[in-house]
């Protein structure tokens, strides 16, 4: 399934659109008893339970495609009578009416589901009546098919928390009591899956929550279909190979193996350019090659990496996509950008603290100027009389007594001219 299926599908979980024809299952406790059985016409529940189960079959439907949910192929043994698919098969058929059935399917699920703990088996039962469509997705006035097919979702049931709450008939706030709450879906499956918008008996779709240990055990004996890795698992495990082969303690692994990520995205990038959007870009053989050679991986350490990812893997690559860790590639490009900032703060502090020597040169030049001047300036204040001549004129001047004075005469020409006390003066 795709996600547009899984879209169609959960669009239809709403009170309007619901159509629900009934919801059976069996409350499980630790010691794997069967406390309770419920069944009920799923129109007739009472508003509050109707949102509640209607939220429960949704989130059995929620995710991530490939690592949430991922689509499951039943071997053609499981077909066969007494198979599991045939089982599911008998279920669907009966409309979740025929208790002999029910409580084989409650047997199969306590004896396989591997939960330390109290939860509980839901079932629903649908028919979706199937709208021919347009090219462009538009729904025509006429069915298809009706689509027949279970959710079931295992939930756990945990004890509230403890606090305090109002005793009212104590009229006091004390410890309030606990009771069982149903949790969030922590596996489930969707059967027959909706491929190309049809029935398909031969697939179901699986959801986990927990992407890092789903109940592989369910998928395998419960549902009898081969165990899919989620896109978490199979990161995870590439991961691993990665840095046991290069050297966990290694300072280095981690730059590496964001680097190889680096690489990776990118020839996403060009596949999807060139390819439809269905089409997976897989981490096989000549991928892993070209992306080791590409990060200049030592070839006696890219051999061990080649043969541990296929003896991971073997002949079910994963998506390449899946290896990928985008989060730590989100801080890759964030550590790039602030190693490009940083080079550039050292630029610019290099330019500044060379601007700083150069503004330090000159100010000591200027220090050195102002300190002649004011070694001229108390000096000339000694004086009565100060000239500043052109050195061609110094040789001109000579003393002269004038009218029984003292004076000092400097010979000015016609076309020469004189400053006094810094002011323009004709002669």
């Amino acid at each position: 399934m795709n996600k547009k299926e899984v879209l169609e599908l959960k669009r239809r979980f709403k009170k309007e659109s619901a159509t629900f024809t009934r919801v059976a299952g069996c409350y499980v406790d630790g010691n794997r008893n069967k406390v309770c059985r419920i069944g009920s016409t799923f129109l007739n529940l009472e508003e509050d339970e109707f949102y509640k189960y209607l939220e429960i079959a949704s989130k059995a439907l929620s995710g991530t495609l490939g690592n949430n949910l991922l689509n499951l192929q039943f071997p053609a043994e499981e077909e066969e009578v007494g198979g599991r698919q045939h089982i599911l098969m008998a279920l669907r058929a009966s409309g979740l009416n025929d208790e002999a059935l029910l409580e084989a399917f409650y047997d199969l699920v306590i004896d396989i589901f591997d939960y330390a703990g109290n939860y509980l088996i839901l079932l629903f039962h649908d028919a979706y009546d199937v709208m021919s469509r347009t090219s462009d997705h538009m729904d025509l006035d006429e069915s298809e098919e009706v689509y027949e097919y279970l959710i079931c979702a295992i939930c756990p049931v945990d004890l509230s928390k403890p606090g305090l709450g109002y005793l009212a008939e104590e009229q006091r706030i004390g410890p309030r009591v606990r009771d069982w709450v149903v949790g969030a879906v922590d596996t489930a499956f969707l059967f027959p899956a909706f491929n190309d918008r049809s029935s398909d008996i031969h697939a179901a779709l699986f959801y986990t929550k927990n992407t890092k240990e789903p109940h592989a055990e369910f998928m395998a004996n419960g549902l009898g279909c081969g165990v899919e890795r989620t896109a978490t698992e199979h990161k995870m495990a590439f991961h691993s190979i990665v840095r046991n082969v290069l050297g966990a303690e290694d300072e280095h692994t981690d730059d590496v193996l964001l680097d190889m990520q680096q690489n990776l995205s990118e020839m996403i990038e060009e596949f999807e350019e060139t390819h439809d959007e269905d089409e997976a870009f897989l981490l096989d053989k000549a991928v892993v090659n070209r992306l080791l050679e590409d990060c200049s991986i030592p070839e006696e350490k890219a051999s061990r990496i080649e043969k541990s990812v296929n003896e991971a893997f073997g002949e079910k690559p994963p998506e390449a996509e899946h290896v990928i860790d985008k989060k730590a590639l989100a801080q890759n490009e964030l550590r790039a950008e602030k190693l490009v900032l940083e080079d550039q703060v050292g630029s610019l502090t290099l330019q500044l603290n060379k601007k700083e020597d150069e503004l330090k040169e000159r100010t000591s030049e200027l220090a050195e100027k102002q300190e002649e001047i004011d070694s001229y300036t108390a000096e000339t204040r000694t004086y009565d009389v100060v000239l500043r001549v052109k050195p061609e004129k110094a040789s001109q001047i000579r003393s002269q007594m004038i009218d029984g004075e003292k004076c000092l005469v400097i010979p000015l020409r016609e076309d020469e001219h004189a400053a006094i006390n810094g002011v323009n003066t004709t002669v």
